[in-house]
């Protein structure tokens, strides 16, 4: 696993899971799960911002990028090339 997607996984489990990762896959989307809301979402925004920092720009605020650490290890790959 890479640096990244630790980074990213930690994160959930530490804000939205209170330290249970039980169930959570890196291809588990938050949104259907309820593991974040929209509230949520602002949160991991700001998370990627400040620790990787990248600007995450209004369009880019998809379930394609942000629904799962997947999609958000491979959002920040793209954006940090």
């Amino acid at each position: 696993m890479s640096a990244t997607k630790t980074r990213i996984k930690n994160f959930i489990i530490e804000n939205f899971l209170f330290g249970n990762a039980n169930g959570l896959q890196d291809d588990t989307s938050f949104l259907e799960e309820g593991i974040i809301d929209s509230t949520g979402v602002l949160e991991l925004v700001t998370f990627l911002e400040e620790d990787f920092g990248i600007q995450v720009d209004d369009e880019e605020l998809i379930p394609e990028n942000l629904d799962s650490i997947d999609n958000v290890t491979a959002y920040l790959e793209r954006k940090i090339e």
